[in-house]
């Protein structure tokens, strides 16, 4: 692979130069220092990458599609590793990615298991993911922006750089944006230091198909596309289930049954979220709960009080107030 064409200022040399790490895996062997892998098996277990795929499976609901393509990713770098101990790999894959869907779908948390995966494969450094909006990256003022997105890259090296609504980057009706600057730095490092940074960007993806029409050159240097769908209504239950338990809440009686009949009502109201929506009605309850609980000061609170949603808790948001068409 040729020298990098620009570096970021105090970031590391890109780690993936593979002549070099072929002959060093070939001397190791030869010399008996290291034992190369020689099937799948070894090499999960000595980066134990399978934890990481268990807990995407264990921690998200649904998602059955975008957990496959992480899978056939994990599965392709797992390969590459041995191709590696054979002297087969001349260059590391492309890894930048795209995630497109509505919010709440799980984008974020998904792309923190895949800097995992991404780091225990020896792919990238760190493993750390940097989350950035375009307020991260594009400046106010002429010379703002170059300084502002080499430093958020310097933060990223070795890592993930996660883009939330990359779209945003691109304004053609503003002649004065700067967000092109932002997008020029952007694809220099992607091709350039590949071997020490991948890059996701994740939006609606009606806009990042936009976003790609105007900027084929950011388009060619994304090699996954993964569609996060929105969730169905007994899968935005059983997050919900899983949120409460995590805080330790329960629904009482007729509570579920409520809150069930309160997702019909607000998926089909604007803005809904998925899983961020479900968060913020729980958080809501809890309030509602803890306002009843407090009303009644001279009550001796069990435990069962103090983690139980009841039906009024529900019941009691305007939601229900709001017609259902």
């Amino acid at each position: 692979m040729s020298r990098p064409l620009y570096a970021i200022p105090g970031s590391a040399p890109a780690a993936g130069d593979a002549a070099a790490a072929v002959a060093s895996t070939a001397a190791a062997a030869a010399s008996g220092l290291a034992e190369p892998p020689r099937t799948v098996a070894e090499v999960l277990a000595d980066s134990q990458v399978e934890a990481v795929l268990d807990e995407l499976d264990r921690d998200l609901v649904g998602l059955a599609p975008v957990k496959q393509r992480i899978r056939d990713i994990a599965a392709l770098l797992v390969v590459d590793r041995l191709r590696l101990a054979h002297g087969l790999q001349a260059q590391s894959p492309s890894l930048h990615m795209c995630f497109t869907g509505n919010p709440g779908t799980g984008k974020t948390t998904v792309a923190l298991r895949m800097a995992q995966i991404l780091h225990r494969l020896g792919y990238v450094r760190k493993g750390h993911l940097v989350a950035v909006t375009r307020d991260d990256l594009v400046g106010q003022y002429i010379g703002h922006t170059a300084p502002k997105t080499k430093e958020v890259l310097k933060k990223a090296m070795g890592g993930v750089l996660f883009i939330d609504e990359a779209y945003y980057l691109y304004r053609p009706e503003n002649e004065r944006d700067y967000g092109q600057e932002a997008i020029e730095i952007l694809l220099q490092v992607m091709e350039n230091q590949r071997d020490d940074l991948v890059v996701i960007l994740a939006g609606y993806k009606d806009r990042m198909d936009t976003f790609f029409q105007s900027n084929p050159g950011m388009s060619s240097r994304i090699a996954h596309h993964l569609d996060f769908p929105d969730y169905a209504l007994g899968e935005l239950e059983a997050i919900a289930q899983r949120m409460l338990g995590a805080m330790n809440y329960r629904f009482g009686p007729g509570a579920r049954e409520a809150f069930a009949e309160y997702l019909q009502r607000r998926i089909a109201q604007p803005h809904f979220a998925n899983a961020r929506s479900v968060r913020n009605a729980l958080d809501r309850m809890r309030l509602r709960q803890a306002s009843r609980l407090f009303a009644d000061r001279e009550r001796p609170l069990s435990r069962d009080d103090l983690s139980t949603i009841e039906v009024p808790d529900v019941r009691a948001s305007r939601v229900f107030a709001a017609p259902t068409a």
